[in-house]
């Protein structure tokens, strides 16, 4: 059984940091692209905010490309999501996403965690 387990979303204040955890487990790690997904409130599909890969290389989409950094760390099955600078308009539900690697197109993803909540009060 796959199991994708988000953890780290909290309260903030805008300009501040917070770390997202995904730890996985029932696949292979090191065969699948690990991402993040987001949910706000009223707002449309963004698409991938970022994937890692790997090989440790990682895409960004365009509006969270030098806040946002994501790592993976094969031996613990985990990605994390490193939020710096952090905007009222990034309050949202974060999603771990996987898909195997070979697979990967940028939109459609295998599994997907339950989330965890993020909000950046002004």
């Amino acid at each position: 059984e796959v199991r994708l387990v988000e953890s780290g979303g909290d309260l903030v204040q805008a300009g501040g940091s917070l770390r997202l955890s995904c730890t996985a487990s029932g696949f292979t790690f090191d065969d699948h692209a690990i991402g993040w997904f987001r949910h706000g409130p009223g707002k449309d599909d963004e698409g991938t905010l970022c994937i890692s890969f790997s090989d440790g290389s990682a895409n960004y989409a365009a509006h969270v490309n030098g806040r946002f950094t994501i790592s993976r760390d094969n031996a613990k099955n985990t990605v994390y999501l490193q939020m710096n600078s952090l905007k009222p308009e990034d309050t949202a539900t974060y999603y771990c996403v996987v898909v195997a690697e070979k697979d990967y197109d940028g939109e459609k993803y295998d599994y997907w965690g339950q989330g965890t909540q993020v909000t950046v009060t002004s």
